[in-house]
């Protein structure tokens, strides 16, 4: 017994080229974006401003300001509070954006490990 499959359905040889062309254009897309999202820097505050972290788009900590009003020597504790706060917002910040972004490109599909 043989199957009908309606017009435009089925995996025929130009439907095959195009679902490739397809693929190979999001692939495209995909690396073009986490090109730009790896050149982008995140910043984010703690404390009022009184420490700033900066993290680029591969999440790694490239600067961080400290105010002198801030180092208390008997209260480190604080300091190092205001530090990590800083830091995970702008890690959270780079992160929110790939996703984002990388989802733009996906149309929203699910893809595990992708950044």
């Amino acid at each position: 017994m043989k199957a009908n499959i309606p017009k435009g359905m089925g995996g025929g040889p130009n439907n095959m080229q195009a679902m490739i062309r397809q693929a190979q254009k999001m692939q495209d897309d995909m690396a073009r974006v986490q090109q730009e999202l790896e050149a982008r820097e995140y910043v984010a505050t703690a404390g009022g401003n009184a420490v700033s972290a900066t993290v680029n788009g591969k999440h790694q900590l490239t600067a961080l300001s400290i105010q002198p009003e801030v180092i208390e020597p008997d209260d480190a504790e604080m300091l190092a509070d205001l530090v990590m706060a800083a830091v995970n917002e702008a890690q959270r910040k780079a992160a929110q954006d790939a996703e984002q972004s990388m989802g733009a490109v996906t149309g929203g599909m699910n893809m595990p490990g992708l950044f």
